[in-house]
C-alpha cells in the first residue's frame, strides 16, 4: 500500500471520513527541508469538509533545520486519487522520503521547488 505524509487537514478524521469515507491508519514520522507555512483556501468544497480558512503548507527550503511532523499514512491508489481531489491547486503531490527512510506521498507548495525526489510509493503520479 502507498503511504501518504499528512501534516494539516488530511489529519482531522472528520476531513477522513469525508474525503475517504473511513479513519486512516498511520505512524508518525517527520519531513525534513521543510518549512511549515500557511496558505488561504478558498474552494468552497473544500472549506465545507475542513472548516479551516488557512490550511497548513510544507515549503522545500533545503535547510537540515527545518522540519514538518505528520503521519504517514497506509492509503490505497484509489484514496491517493481522492485526496488529489481534495487538495487546492496551491499544493502538488509529491514523492519524498520521509525522516524514517520510508519512501511517501506528500502535498507540498505548487509554487516551491519539490523535496529531493525518491523511488515513488507504489502508485501512479496524479
Amino acid at each position: 500500500m502507498p503511504l501518504l505524509f499528512a501534516y494539516g487537514t488530511l489529519r482531522l478524521q472528520e476531513v477522513q471520513h469525508a474525503t475517504f469515507g473511513r479513519a486512516l491508519d498511520g505512524h508518525a514520522d517527520r519531513l525534513s527541508r521543510i518549512e511549515p507555512a500557511l496558505t488561504e483556501i478558498d474552494d468552497p468544497e473544500v472549506l465545507a469538509v475542513s472548516a479551516a480558512r488557512y490550511h497548513p503548507m510544507a515549503r522545500y527550503t533545503g535547510r537540515l533545520e527545518d522540519h514538518v511532523d505528520g503521519t504517514a499514512f497506509e492509503v490505497t491508489d484509489d484514496e491517493l486519487a481522492l485526496a488529489d481531489r481534495y487538495e487546492v491547486s496551491a499544493y502538488r503531490r509529491v514523492a519524498v522520503r520521509l525522516d524514517s527512510g520510508r519512501a511517501a506521498w506528500a502535498y507540498v507548495a505548487a509554487d516551491a521547488p519539490p523535496p529531493d525526489a525518491v523511488t515513488p510509493p507504489p502508485a501512479a503520479p496524479p
